[in-house]
């Protein structure tokens, strides 16, 4: 049915982008389920879900991220390894290119938000060359219901999204086809070469990260959000495979946002619309309400294998273990419609140990939690990322988020460190990762007991619970969780042999002290000693 065409007031020549075939604004969900179809992007799978394959890039690319190297933001960025410099004249000449490649192709805009607090909340435009990656920014990001301010939409921040576009490293000063550069002078990013949709989520995750704390002192993080019935909010810090997203979507508190939050001097609010939730080897028993976004109309999935009857396998890793559904947040029944909570009472970072030597949960005072959030550990293990070797590896994330954080790990950490006093905030870490022995010997701590130790926490239970020190972590283990067997509680009492762990617990131990190093300059002498105390001869055999 034809529909009446709307003049928006900022079109797209005011980004340079000119002489294209067609252009599709703010299509909703069933009209870009036919642009799907109608240009084979992908397929209709059982009971709605639209299923599509990401080809060679399954994942996000970090070595591919740069910042623009230009005046009104070079002097704040926290420049290395992290975030890598690209001098002004190679993005002009890759955007001249990006423009040219646009021109005669049909492409999709979506306008929108991100940020639920009004206060805080940036206008974004998205332009892509695919129906299902305008579909993915209308999950993700916070829907403009009103035609008239539809029409009249100012982006702060503009995505031109170009995955069929490919970078020459010789030319363009990439480091491969793939490219995602973020330009806040200009308030644009380019990404190109790969059609992994992560990367704009992401990147609108680093806008913020730079725009809030900088400019707002609102603290912004890598964190899922919930509350309780009487507005109790807690949070979730926590790398990719930690359970940020399983944890917080209970159905006996509402979801704030899965993610990345923001924390103002009125509470926490979602920067985001929709969730995106790893789904390989989802479980219907241990994971409900994810589970059956995977079977609504609306949600997209990627890399996600399906039988001849279009049902899905979600235990098959045939295409990658970094399977992904998008979705709305509204598919989460009992989600927060306002995406907006009170102060947390409760902070909880997540960590995956695959050595099996971190207790499963314990109490951290400030500067621990100061501490742990500097250091954003958790293990990889064999299987999850090509070319690892069966040995977990530690990785340390600063913030729980470095790849996304533009400024230095000392503004977030400070910001943290205020909050948690001024609102006299408890602070937890919780191991979802290997118990009785490291990967390979041991197992994963069962979910009934991590939601049990959780729960222990929201409700309070644990406030008063008497606590005895680990004598490597220093982190102050609860004597009894309803719930959850008292051996697994210390670590070392499930390990066959108890020498073995000490070894092994040391080692970790002193690779927390080795990557610390790099931030010790910028925190009290309180937080450092809130660390591990490791002898210096461990330390010197790590490192030869």
């Amino acid at each position: 049915m034809p529909q009446k065409a709307l003049k928006h007031k900022i079109g797209l020549e005011h980004h340079g982008i000119r002489n294209v075939k067609e252009s599709f604004w703010n299509l909703s969900t069933p009209e870009l389920y036919e642009h799907v179809i109608r240009n084979d992007e992908g397929v209709i799978s059982h009971l709605g879900p639209i299923l599509v394959n990401t080809g060679e890039h399954t994942g996000r690319a970090p070595n591919d991220k740069f910042i623009v190297q230009e005046p009104s933001s070079q002097e704040n960025i926290w420049w290395g390894k992290v975030n890598k410099a690209m001098p002004m004249d190679k993005f002009e000449a890759l955007l001249s290119r990006v423009l040219a490649y646009y021109q005669g192709r049909s492409l999709y805009i979506q306008d929108c938000c991100a940020g639920a607090d009004p206060k805080n909340q940036i206008h974004i435009r998205v332009i892509t060359e695919t129906a299902w990656h305008s579909l993915f920014a209308r999950n993700l990001f916070i829907q403009i219901k009103d035609q008239n301010k539809l029409q009249n939409h100012e982006p702060a921040f503009t995505i031109l999204h170009v995955p069929g576009f490919k970078a020459v490293p010789s030319i363009d000063g990439t480091n491969s086809d793939v490219f995602c550069i973020v330009d806040f002078g200009r308030q644009l990013v380019l990404i190109g070469g790969s059609s992994y949709a992560g990367e704009i989520k992401k990147s609108v995750f680093t806008i913020l990260n730079y725009l809030l704390p900088h400019k707002n002192q609102v603290l912004s993080m890598h964190c899922s959000a919930n509350m309780g019935e009487d507005g109790e909010t807690a949070i979730f810090f926590g790398l990719s495979g930690t359970g940020k997203t399983t944890l917080s979507a209970d159905p006996n508190r509402k979801l704030i946002g899965d993610d990345e939050t923001g924390w103002s001097d009125d509470g926490v609010f979602n920067f985001e619309g929709g969730c995106y939730a790893k789904v390989i080897r989802l479980s219907q028993e241990a994971e409900p309400e994810i589970y059956e976004c995977t079977r609504r109309f609306g949600t997209v999935l990627e890399n996600v294998v399906i039988g001849p009857d279009r049902r899905l396998d979600l235990d098959d890793p045939s295409l990658t273990e970094n399977t992904r559904a998008a979705y709305p947040i509204t598919h989460i029944d009992n989600a927060s419609r306002t995406g907006m909570g009170g102060h947390p009472k409760n902070v909880i970072m997540l960590t995956c140990d695959a050595f099996g030597v971190m207790p499963p949960v314990s109490r951290l005072s400030a500067d621990q939690a100061m501490y742990h959030f500097i250091s954003g550990y958790t293990a990889k293990v064999a299987g999850t990322e090509k070319g690892m070797s069966r040995e977990p590896s530690a990785t340390f994330s600063t913030c729980f988020g470095a790849p996304f954080m533009a400024l230095h790990p000392s503004v977030y950490a400070n910001l943290l460190g205020e909050k948690i006093h001024k609102y006299n905030v408890n602070c937890w870490l919780v191991n979802t990762g290997w118990t009785g022995g490291p990967y390979g010997v041991g197992k994963r701590m069962e979910i009934a007991y991590t939601r049990a130790m959780v729960n222990a926490i929201l409700n309070g239970d644990l406030d008063d619970v008497p606590t005895y020190e680990d004598p490597i972590f220093g982190l102050q283990i609860p004597e009894a969780v309803e719930g959850v067997p008292t051996e697994i509680l210390n670590p070392r009492n499930t390990w066959k042999n108890p020498e073995a762990y000490d070894e092994k617990a040391r080692n970790l131990a002193a690779q927390f002290v080795e990557n610390f190093k790099e931030y010790e300059d910028d925190v009290t002498a309180e937080i450092k000693q809130a660390g591990p105390q490791v002898p210096l001869a461990v330390i010197k055999e790590l490192r030869s």
